[in-house]
């Protein structure tokens, strides 16, 4: 029996079955921590730099550690054999997404919402969206992949080019779309954020992996040794949650109507990249443990940077600031339903 059957045969676990319960629980209870417990979430905010938060940093690690156990690194090189793939992520990730995000948010706060949104404030908005839009995921689709179950070398390779491609890219396209310039990219947060979220977790994956097999065993490995993480990938993912929630409680509960309003044309958009790469994807015949993670890269952002960013060209205060932080607040409830879409319709690829 394969590893594959193996582990369809096992079924969700406990806590896969009712994330969206947890998800749910863990989003209140952050909110509530940062109401009425503002210590804990003025404490851990200060172990920050570069605009990277610390303990939002380890638990992220502690998401993306399990899915580096899984790479099997003599098969990275097979990647550069599927260049569709890379294809797929990349013209959605640069040639597309910075764009539509642009027309879905002008449309949404200068038309739609244009007697909720003051026009400066929309402006404000807007630039916040496109720096989002700027800056596709380089750490959480690593826990989106491992959701989907997907190649966890192409999502590697996948998250690589993303990084190569934001040093030189990132800045002339929010340049061109906000009409600003000398657009200071936080090259710190660039560099922090790799060494967190790829190189440290990568080369733990490849120490644990070569040593487990080499003492006990390829078999012990994938039936025994990679099954004791099953749930920390979910539990971390909830954590996160709590903590993430528990900095912005006060912002949520402060600007309600606002944080709707900012969440509708990033919603949608996050939907609209995800199918535009996944229908490509398909389009191509690519197997789904591709397919997946190539939507997903895409609909995901890199909100560090984004936040970053917000800050220095428009000060910690303003609209574009609070419209990363929205960024930040949607992803993940969304990004879990595109994975359960994702997995509905493995059948299909």
């Amino acid at each position: 029996m394969s590893n594959e059957v193996k582990e369809k045969g096992k079924g969700l676990g406990f806590f896969e079955r009712y994330l969206t319960l947890w998800v749910a629980i863990c989003i209140v209870l952050g909110i509530a921590i940062g109401k009425f417990i503002p210590f804990i979430p003025n404490t851990l905010s200060k172990f920050e730099y570069y605009n990277v938060s610390v303990p939002v940093a380890i638990l992220i690690w502690l998401m993306i550690y399990p899915m580096m156990l899984k790479i099997d690194f003599s098969s990275i090189v097979n990647v550069t054999k599927k260049p569709k793939g890379l294809m797929v992520t990349c013209v959605t990730n640069w040639l597309i997404k910075p764009f539509t995000m642009y027309l879905f948010s002008y449309f949404f706060f200068n038309i739609v919402f244009k007697t909720f949104i003051p026009e400066d404030l929309a402006r404000d908005y807007l630039a916040g969206a496109v720096l989002l839009g700027a800056a596709p995921c380089t750490a959480m689709v690593f826990v989106w992949s491992y959701l989907t179950k997907g190649d966890p070398a192409y999502t590697l390779v996948q998250v690589a080019v993303n990084d190569l491609i934001i040093l030189v890219a990132f800045a002339p396209i929010v340049a061109f779309l906000l009409g600003v310039s000398d657009v200071a990219v936080p090259y710190g947060t660039l560099v922090l954020s790799t060494i967190l979220f790829v190189v440290i977790p990568l080369v733990a994956g490849y120490l644990t992996r070569k040593n487990v097999i080499k003492t006990k065993g390829e078999e012990y490995f994938h039936n025994e040794f990679l099954g004791k993480f099953s749930n920390i990938t979910v539990v971390g993912l909830l954590l996160t949650l709590v903590i993430i929630f528990s900095f912005q409680g006060e912002i949520i509960l402060n600007n309600p109507l606002h944080i709707v309003l900012i969440a509708v044309p990033l919603t949608i958009q996050t939907f609209f990249i995800f199918f535009f790469a996944y229908g490509w994807a398909k389009f191509l015949k690519l197997p789904h443990n591709i397919a997946a993670p190539a939507g997903l890269i895409g609909a995901s952002n890199f909100f560090e940077l984004a936040v970053a960013v917000a800050i220095a060209l428009f000060g910690l205060n303003s609209g574009a600031a609070l419209s990363t932080v929205v960024g930040v607040l949607v992803e993940v409830p969304v990004m879990l339903t595109l994975v359960k879409i994702a997995n509905k319709t493995k059948n299909k690829f």
